[in-house]
């Protein structure tokens, strides 16, 4: 069963920033980013269970090829994004939001 993804507005905006930023260092690279995220993004809605817990019932999904994180929490009826974070970035920035 699939459930739909909520992409908080942090989340999206981190997301957007950064697929810019990658656009901007080389043609194409920004949509190779958005790519990979959204491969993430399937897998989670796909499958919510599959990745580790790592702060209170928060999960933690690796973007291939890129050094970002997707951050999540697993509702009853719903995913919920919460960061689409740079792994060099503090945690305690994304570990604040609830």
């Amino acid at each position: 069963m699939t459930l739909p993804l909520v992409l908080r507005p942090q989340a999206q905006a981190e997301f957007v920033d950064a697929s810019i930023w990658y656009e901007t260092q080389r043609p194409g690279l920004g949509d190779e980013f958005v790519s990979e995220v959204e491969k993430v993004l399937d897998k989670i809605a796909n499958q919510p269970d599959r990745y580790a817990i790592v702060h209170g019932d928060i999960r933690e999904a690796p973007v291939l090829r890129f050094p970002y994180v997707v951050y999540y929490r697993v509702k009853p009826k719903s995913i919920v994004v919460i960061a689409v974070f740079h792994s060099a970035r503090d945690p305690a920035i994304w570990q604040s939001r609830r």
